[in-house]
């Protein structure tokens, strides 16, 4: 068996984990500094910033996990596990945000765990994806 592959984007993530850590020191920063602020307020500003951090971290944590059974992707809000033969081709054509799936049962799949703001790399890893696919649903036939 070999190592699964991990597919993960560059830029987003680095921006969004700074983002977050931004916003936690900068809601620690207006709680402290906040004129008359009751307990309520500074728990309402802490919340609000941990809010935001979390979404931040989630969009840093995108990914798609490639493996032999199949493939598990993390986009912002849910994870999905395929099997290989769900997935009928892998698209990244002009102008997409992101890596799409197209799915056996007629649905679409985004993987934002390749992003087309990653440039070069973000080809090559949608490349690599898609030979992936191919050398896992091949069958005698190659159908």
């Amino acid at each position: 068996m070999t190592a699964p592959t991990v597919f993960r984007p560059r830029l987003a993530r680095l921006v969004t984990l700074a983002l977050a850590v931004a916003v936690l020191v900068l809601t620690a920063v207006i709680i402290g500094v906040l004129p008359n602020a009751g307990p309520l307020d500074r728990a309402g500003f802490a919340l609000v910033g941990m809010l935001i951090a979390w979404f931040c971290w989630r969009q840093a944590t995108v990914s798609a996990r490639a493996d032999e059974g199949g493939l598990t992707v993390r986009n912002l809000m849910l994870t999905r596990r395929l099997e290989w033969s769900e997935v009928v081709s892998v698209r990244f054509g002009h102008g997409r945000p992101w890596v799409q799936l197209d799915l056996a049962d007629g649905d679409t799949l985004a993987v934002m765990g390749i992003q087309r703001a990653d440039g070069e790399l973000a080809d090559a890893d949608a490349r690599r994806l898609a030979t992936l696919v191919a050398e896992h649903t091949r069958t005698t036939r190659d159908d």
